[in-house]
């Protein structure tokens, strides 16, 4: 390992600690490692500004910092064990360039300001990622519920209920994702906020230019309270989990929904084979393993919050702690993030079985629309209600799904999917 930033004269380091201390955090920051340059090239611009380096230094420093970027793009630089952590990698290599001038890369900054401004830009990228497969799921179900609608059994407590569609489930799932990226598009917003300048949650006596480094780096607006910037690390990156946690929940309802579908107790869809494995054992075999794990994937980022979660059980400032939600963090999302990535492909390629699904479609399930059409005519509907019950085997006299769905008038229902409002808000989302 390279020489410590904080070491002190005459103190000797341990190698047992120091590996304990450093743990997988130099790993880590690889995935950072790109953003901490970004912040480092606009923090040497802010420098530059108030005269702390001269101009010539800031392109030097810029120069270099865009060649180490390079370099480890290219792979002719490796983040490994020889640096505690990519910020003092960067220093490292600045100095060994530049000499005095990358000594001065730090001033006014701490490694503290440094790993939030990281992920703040970090999660600002997976955030436009999240908001982008949410469209694009929620484009997918859209354009299948306006293929022409087959019957398809509604459930309720995992019981066959009331005729439903299969276009009613896709716009259910897409109205479910349009609201997921709209989430992801607040959390944007809700993070969006520079904690570059805030040094190690106290300020420094420079006066450092945070509005330069707060536009240079794309922030929509200035995290102000150096202690807040400390007391949001943890808070932030839950924020971003639980926005991608409100589209896996849809995602392990949407799975839940094939992986019985599949069965061929209910023989209702037919996967793509490609989303399909076989056993190892059983030659007759082909499981849904994909949709299996994807409506395990909820889980991983749910633990990944509760991790961090609870590791924010401390005072305010910075506490040594907090190094251990990195890991949760880059798991959680990167995990969340390939599950949805999947989402369009399966849903435009999976296929209905209309004559299983007719089939499942029993007379009692048309009970529903005799009360109703009973106290639309009058009958007070529990009157209506209970002769409905006792007469629901035969209720399905005279009926078919398609009668009982184009009956189904009321704003969103089978007669009238409102899919163009739905469109229309998908739509806005691209503005």
């Amino acid at each position: 390992m390279t020489d410590l930033l904080w070491q002190k004269a005459g103190v000797e380091t341990n190698a047992k600690i120091m590996k304990f201390l450093a743990g997988d955090d130099v790993l880590l920051d690889r995935e950072f490692f790109l953003h901490d340059i970004a912040a480092s090239k606009a923090h040497v611009e802010g420098l530059a500004n108030i005269g702390v380096v001269s101009a010539k230094e800031m392109g030097d420093l810029k120069r270099e910092l865009d060649a180490l970027a390079e370099d480890f793009r290219a792979g002719s630089f490796v983040l490994d064990e020889r640096y505690e952590d990519g910020h003092s990698a960067i220093e490292a290599r600045l100095t060994e360039r530049l000499g005095d001038a990358g000594r001065r890369v730090h001033t006014g900054r701490s490694r503290n300001d440094q790993i939030l401004v990281a992920t703040r830009l970090w999660l600002k990228e997976k955030l436009a990622s999240l908001e982008t497969h949410c469209r694009a799921i929620a484009h997918v179900c859209l354009q299948r519920a306006a293929q022409p609608a087959l019957p398809l059994p509604g459930y309720t407590h995992l019981q066959r209920a009331v005729v439903s569609s299969t276009a009613m489930w896709f716009a259910g799932f897409a109205e479910g994702f349009i609201d997921n990226a709209l989430r992801a598009r607040q959390t944007m917003a809700l993070i969006d906020a520079n904690p570059l300048g805030t040094a190690a949650g106290y300020g420094v006596n420079l006066p450092l230019d945070r509005a330069h480094t707060t536009q240079a780096l794309g922030f929509g607006r200035m995290q102000v309270s150096p202690i807040y910037a400390q007391l949001s690390r943890g808070k932030f990156e839950m924020a971003v989990l639980e926005a991608l946690s409100s589209a896996l929940l849809d995602t392990r309802r949407l799975a839940w929904d094939l992986s019985l579908f599949t069965t061929a107790e209910f023989n209702f869809v037919s996967l793509p084979a490609q989303y399909t494995t076989g056993s190892s054992i059983m030659p007759n075999k082909r499981n849904p393993d994909v949709v299996e794990l994807l409506r395990a994937s909820y889980a991983t980022v749910a633990a990944s919050r509760c991790e961090i979660e609870q590791l924010l059980s401390l005072p305010s400032g910075y506490q040594r702690d907090l190094q251990f939600s990195k890991g949760s963090l880059f798991h959680g999302v990167t995990h969340g993030l390939a599950a949805l990535e999947l989402l369009p492909d399966l849903l435009a390629g999976m296929q209905w079985n209309e004559s299983a699904m007719r089939a499942a479609i029993e007379p009692a399930m048309y009970a529903t629309d005799v009360a109703i059409e009973q106290a639309a005519a009058g009958v007070p509907f529990r009157d209506a209600y209970k002769a409905a019950a006792q007469a629901a085997a035969q209720a399905g006299q005279g009926r078919t799904p398609e009668s009982s769905l184009a009956a189904r008038t009321s704003a969103g229902a089978g007669h009238d999917l409102r899919l163009d409002v739905l469109q229309h808000r998908l739509d806005g989302l691209s503005s």
